[in-house]
Parts: C-alpha cells; sequence; structure tokens
C-alpha cells in the first residue's frame, strides 16, 4: 500500500470510522429487515477489516 500517502490513508481511517459508526447504530437500533441486517453486518466487517488493515499500514510506515 505505499503508493497511498501517509495523510491519505488517516483521512480514509477518518471516513470509514465514521461509516462505521453510522452501520453499528443501525444494528443497535433493532429497525432492520432480515435482509437489511445481513448487509450491514456484512458492512460491518468489512469496514472493521479495512480500518484494522490501513490503520497497520500506517503503523508500519511509522516504524519506517
Amino acid at each position: 500500500m505505499s503508493e497511498y500517502a501517509k495523510q491519505e490513508l488517516e483521512e480514509a481511517i477518518i471516513s470509514l470510522a465514521s461509516t462505521l459508526h453510522k452501520c453499528e447504530k443501525m444494528q443497535e437500533s433493532g429497525r432492520l429487515l432480515s435482509s437489511q441486517k445481513t448487509l450491514n453486518d456484512r458492512r460491518v466487517k468489512a469496514l472493521r477489516i479495512a480500518l484494522a488493515l490501513i490503520e497497520k499500514e500506517v503503523r508500519c510506515s511509522d516504524a519506517d
């Protein structure tokens, strides 16, 4: 992922974290239908993975 600047990665973290927070709030609301809940659950999982990978990349670039 070295083709991305550290600032770009940090901005992506902020954006993804915001989206994750909104998806988690929807999960907590209990107002989602079954198919919507499944889709939202998958989004939450994907966002958590993406955040973890980006944060790992930022930490590795800090170590260099």
